[in-house]
């Protein structure tokens, strides 16, 4: 009752309502009844006094209905009332028709100490997952919604009772799989929930396939153009992604950013988007955006980035950047995906430098941007949204500043004025007479020359036609003219920003800064007096920019070196009151905002004063400067010893350097020469190897000949010709002989296996002839094997002629190898003679090499018999595996002819055995019986027996 006073706002007074008596009967009926159907009833009675009596019911039935669902589990439908009696009390999204004004923020605040009730006994909540498991609708449902509102009401508290819980997430995750979109979609809310502000279940949902089942319902449901169900799965999708580098990880792994490019495929004609689909293109900007935020680790983004333009979702989201009909607030949301998705990524930027407008003629899209950002007429967030896309562009992109800073030079201008370039728009916009143009286009310019110096000098050369019959003017000195006319303040903070940027950390642009007699004085006439507190922040800019001008002089201009500036703060303005003055720019709560993220994001046009990137080069100058001011001059003398000192080691480290990077050319030079000089080496070495082989080859040859020849040393010196010819020949002899000793292998091999086939023929015919004497049947398949066997019979013979026929050749071969071998000899005495020596050898080497070619002749003759031979055996062992196939069978049927004698004798024996025994019966009954039938032939004798069957039946 404590609990209800406090809902209620103190003790009860007056009778209490009607109500509250039927719902303390039913309670009693739910806890004490024994029939189902009854506590069913009044569980549905509950569920119907739950909503108007919501109080009441929760204090006194919530226990009876945990109850009712950890014992009557076996019911579903009186599992199902209570769940939805107890989702009417915890949930605070039902419309209270009759509550009371003052009593919205107590009712409202039902919902949580209920909550908290019911999962003080964890239990519960353990519980409820069983049940969510329950395919059964009318438990499912309900179960669901149930959990949906505690986590809901009290989050944190129900994430980690589900946390602890065995397989809990898991469980949940199969909602997303239900064939029910009811169930399903309530699933999704659900597990948005579970997944808020808890990177744990975060990891878990996501490493359960949640990106594949959510894509997949996105995909079904028509991507962009679905329902709130889309909605909704983006919506959980930004919950697992943001915030979370693993998950991000995995969804980049995982190859999902691939499936996430058809959700921005748009038409020609983008006019009459639903409501729907803006949000959900909404959404799925945000959630590229998630993927590769500035905020993420650098590494992370860079890999997004390029996995966004390798799968094409780059150039869809410029295409969309270039249609037109698209949404203000879509094309605006686009603008901003496309800069972080560039931003850093010279891949990226590249392309999008590459990226042309839908126009006569095609203009840059960077052109068609920066028009849209220097035209008042536009909308402010969009002009913001171009701002951090240029801004996004030249980030850490160099190659992309020179181009923007090249159209401004003088030789780069296109004379005729047919195209309108990025610089050209910058300078419009920095001298318009709208303050916010002066502005963006001064941090466009301030961007452009970010960290490069060569730039900073480059820029130094423009120079600008102010009206006719003027000479020309520099842009830096147009910058401080418009300083000094005393314009808005925004423009001024835009000028002065970029003045700061364009002077720190180059020397040669403070030298032509203070070259004008008139910038010193303007500068501490700002800083000194006392204005409002809408000029104190010029005033810090001032400082600042007069801070610069000290600090980067390199003391060329006699008047302005650094010690008469001091000198001059000092007696004009006071130090304490610089550097008091100088932070008002960090003090500044404008500066606190844009320090904290890269994106231009402003409430209004007027809260437009700072830039990100400008805040990090006040908290790097502001310290040094403070320190320059206090410094006296032989504190700068030691510090330009210094510097100069430094600059000199600079210069021998920079001369070291190029030294040691030439000698690294001339190592790698070095290196490559002897690579290829030992890959010569070692080929020489070969080469060398082989050549030595070749001559141990020639001498073995040699002394061969000379063993073979018999030749004396004095002989082979006079006749060192003739033995080389001689042992070539033998060598060709010897050859021979080897191909007739093989041949005469192959000849033995042949023979054996055709005495094998003679074998097996010879096994078959005896085999054949035994099998004779079976049925008729069988006889006919037998000559049919017979004529085969007569047929190989035939090859055979065949096949031994043209053997002898080889053996004959193969005899001759051999005589006429003897006959080589005789001559051989017999050359020796005719040796003597040298004149008749020579007529001999070339008269043996004609007869040698025609017997030679002879010889090849009958080789390759005898090769090609030897394939006909080779065929021949494959046709008759072809012809042998017929013939045992046809064996078989007959062997097969053979046995089945046996097997079919030997039961036609079983019959004829089981008849004999019935016709002794009917004789016996006839005998015994004094009929006569002739012994004469008994010795009648067999067909007749059974066909009496029949009859005498036939007679006794």
């Amino acid at each position: 009752m404590n609990f209800l006073r406090g809902v209620m706002g103190g003790p009860s007074a007056g009778p209490q309502p009607s109500g509250a008596d039927t719902i303390q009967k039913l309670c009693d009926r739910v806890a004490s009844s024994t029939l189902l159907d009854d506590r069913r009833d009044a569980v549905r009675a509950l569920k119907s006094l739950s909503k108007k009596y919501r109080l009441e019911v929760g204090i006194q039935a919530m226990e009876h209905l945990i109850r009712v669902l950890q014992t009557d589990r076996s019911d579903s439908e009186i599992i199902g009332y209570a769940l939805d009696t107890l989702y009417n009390v915890i949930s605070n999204d039902l419309e209270e028709e009759e509550q009371e004004e003052n009593s919205a923020k107590q009712v409202d605040d039902l919902g949580s100490q209920f909550t908290e009730i019911f999962i003080k006994q964890q239990e519960n909540v353990t519980l409820l997952l069983t049940l969510v498991e329950e395919f059964d609708f009318h438990v499912r449902w309900p179960g669901v919604k149930l959990l949906t509102s505690l986590l809901k009401q009290q989050g944190p508290q129900v994430q980690q009772i589900i946390l602890v819980s065995p397989m809990g997430v898991s469980r949940l995750m199969d909602l997303l799989a239900d064939s029910r979109e009811v169930i399903r979609n309530d699933g999704v809310l659900l597990l948005q929930q579970l997944t808020k502000s808890n990177a744990a279940i975060q990891k878990i949902v996501a490493f359960e396939n949640a990106f594949e089942r959510l894509l997949d319902i996105i995909t079904e449901e028509g991507n962009s153009d679905g329902g709130i169900v889309v909605e909704d799965c983006l919506l959980l999708l930004q919950n697992l992604l943001k915030n979370n580098n693993s998950n991000q990880n995995f969804f980049k792994e995982g190859s999902y950013i691939q499936r996430m490019k058809p959700w921005f495929e748009v038409g020609d004609d983008n006019c009459g988007w639903s409501a729907q689909k803006v949000t959900n293109l909404h959404l799925m900007l945000q959630l590229v955006r998630v993927l590769v935020s500035p905020t993420n680790p650098p590494g992370a983004t860079s890999s997004c980035q390029k996995a966004m333009f390798h799968c094409g979702l780059l150039q869809q989201l410029c295409t969309i950047l270039m249609a037109t009909g698209v949404p203000a607030d879509i094309l605006t949301e686009t603008i901003n995906t496309v800069s972080e998705v560039i931003r850093g990524c010279q891949t990226n930027q590249d392309y999008f430098a590459s990226v042309n407008a839908p126009s006569n003629p095609p203009r840059p899209a960077i052109v068609v941007l920066l028009m849209s950002m220097v035209n008042e007429r536009q909308p402010f967030v969009l002009r913001c949204a171009v701002l951090y896309c240029f801004q996004c562009f030249l980030y850490k992109n160099q190659k992309g500043q020179g181009e923007i800073v090249s159209t401004l030079l003088p030789s780069t201008i296109d004379a005729t004025g047919n195209s309108v370039s990025a610089g050209q728009l910058l300078c419009g916009g920095l001298f318009s007479t709208d303050s916010l143009s002066n502005w963006c286009a001064a941090v466009a310019l301030a961007h452009a020359l970010q960290e490069n110096a060569t730039l900073k000098e480059q820029l130094l050369r423009v120079q600008l036609a102010t009206s006719i019959g003027n000479p020309p003017v520099s842009l830096l000195q147009q910058c401080t003219n418009i300083l000094s006319q005393g314009s808005k303040v925004q423009t001024r903070v835009g000028l002065l920003m970029l003045l700061c940027t364009w002077l720190s950390n180059c020397s040669i642009a403070v030298t032509h800064f203070l070259h004008n007699p008139a910038n010193v004085p303007f500068l501490t006439g700002q800083i000194a007096e006392n204005l409002g507190e809408e000029e104190q922040l010029v005033q810090g800019l001032c400082a600042l920019l007069l801070g610069i001008s000290i600090y980067y002089n390199d003391n060329s201009l006699e008047n302005y070196r650094k010690e008469k500036l001091k000198q001059l703060i000092e007696k004009r303005i006071g130090r304490e009151n610089f550097i008091e003055k100088l932070g008002f720019i960090s003090k500044h709560e404008l500066y606190s905002r844009a320090a904290q993220k890269p994106q231009p994001s402003f409430s209004s046009p007027d809260h437009m004063m700072f830039d990100h990137e400008f805040t990090k080069l006040v908290k790097e100058l502001e310290g040094v400067i403070s320190k320059a001011i206090y410094k006296s001059s032989e504190e700068d003398k030691k510090e330009e010893e210094v510097k100069k000192t430094l600059e000199q080691h600079d210069n021998i480290v920079t001369h070291y350097k190029k030294v040691i990077r030439e000698q690294d050319q001339e190592l790698e030079e070095l290196k490559q020469r002897i690579n290829t000089l030992t890959s010569q080496n070692e080929q020489l070495q070969a080469t060398v190897t082989q050549q030595v082989s070749q001559i141990q080859q020639h001498k073995d040859q040699y002394n061969l000949l000379k063993v073979q020849l018999g030749k004396d040393t004095q002989h082979h010196n006079s006749h060192g010709d003739t033995f080389q010819m001689n042992g070539i020949q033998t060598e060709e002899v010897s050859k021979l002989k080897e191909e007739l000793e093989e041949w005469k292998n192959k000849h033995e091999l042949l023979q054996g296996q055709l005495k094998e086939k003679d074998s097996v023929i010879e096994k078959m015919n005896s085999s054949q002839l035994e099998m004779g004497t079976t049925e008729q049947s069988s006889q006919t398949s037998k000559f049919g094997g017979l004529e085969h066997s007569n047929e190989l019979q035939k090859e055979l013979e065949m096949l031994r002629s043209q053997t002898q026929l080889q053996s004959v050749e193969i005899s001759k071969l051999q005589m006429e190898n003897q006959k080589l071998q005789v001559m051989n000899t017999t050359a020796d005495p005719m040796l003597g003679d040298s004149g008749a020596t020579a007529a001999m050898s070339s008269e043996l080497e004609g007869q040698l090499e025609q017997e030679i070619k002879e010889l090849k002749s009958q080789v390759k003759a005898l090769s090609e018999e030897k394939e006909s031979l080779k065929q021949h055996l494959d046709s008759s062992s072809s012809t042998v595996a017929i013939l045992q196939d046809e064996k078989s069978k007959l062997q097969r049927e053979v046995a089945e002819s046996k097997k079919e004698q030997d039961d036609l004798l079983v019959l004829l024996a089981d008849q004999d055995q019935k016709i002794s025994a009917l004789k016996m019966k006839l005998k015994d009954l004094g009929v006569p019986v002739e012994d004469e039938d008994d010795t009648e032939s067999g067909d007749q004798g059974d066909e009496d027996e029949d009859g005498d069957e036939e007679e006794q039946d």
